[in-house]
């Protein structure tokens, strides 16, 4: 089918000519990315830090696995989490579980919290023009035994921070975390949480986050590291 038609400005004429259906080729567009959902997130107190992750794989509107974990423990004491694709979140773990081993080989100790964090920073951006679909959260305890928390974006940018969310359900649970760690809309009411209050305070959040959010879910893992090492609980959250 052609279509014609005619226009005139002034003593200019144009003659348009439409371009026939059957040369209009269609290209399929396709993406080497998928995001299987989920949420992660850590908060860093005095002497203590917490981070946790739920265990739900989403594909679309199904759910591939209700037991995938998103946390990898690198050293004795620091933990990174990755919300994302998980084909690429299990490559990026064991990157970096290597280099882990390999410093502790050379150098016969283990990696320390700020060094790791520099050395994830460095793995992203490494690959930052065909990144890892991840959005990583890492824990530890710092030279001074004071909780640290490090936020990432997909290609390494990396900050220090009180505490993260990333994920499928971050915006639903940033201003939680906004209102009951750095009490920004209470100062008045400012202080520092326990340990024991910290725990509950993620699972509260990811009470809050698994109703609203269908890409997280079934069960959370959380796991708080202090001087005497690294504890390990398991809270289940709604199966549907």
């Amino acid at each position: 089918v052609w279509l014609a038609g005619s226009s005139s400005l002034g003593n200019m004429s144009i003659h348009l000519k439409a371009t026939p259906k059957e040369s209009v080729q269609e290209r399929r567009q396709w993406s080497p990315y998928i995001d299987n959902g989920g949420s992660v997130l850590a908060v860093a107190g005095k002497s203590f830090v917490v981070i946790a992750g739920d265990k739900r794989m989403s594909y679309g509107y199904s759910i591939a696995s209700r037991n995938v974990t998103k946390i990898a423990k690198l050293t004795d004491g620091c933990i990174l989490a990755s919300a994302g694709m998980q084909a690429e979140r299990h490559t990026l773990h064991k990157v970096l579980k290597a280099k882990a081993t390999m410093f502790e080989n050379t150098h016969r100790k283990q990696m320390s919290a700020h060094s790791m964090a520099q050395c994830l920073s460095n793995t992203l951006y490494y690959k930052r023009f065909f990144p890892y679909y991840t959005f990583n959260v890492l824990a530890g305890l710092d030279e001074k035994g004071a909780g640290s928390v490090w936020g990432y974006d997909a290609i390494g940018s990396y900050e220090r921070v009180p505490y993260v969310v990333n994920g499928s359900g971050s915006a639903l649970a940033t201003s939680i975390l906004d209102n009951q760690v750095l009490f920004k809309t209470q100062p008045q009411n400012k202080r520092d949480l326990t340990l024991e209050e910290t725990v509950n305070l993620v699972k509260d959040v990811f009470t809050c986050i698994s109703e609203r959010d269908i890409y997280t879910g079934d069960s959370c893992e959380i796991y708080m590291i202090t001087k005497d090492g690294i504890q390990h609980e398991d809270f289940n959250l709604k199966k549907d």
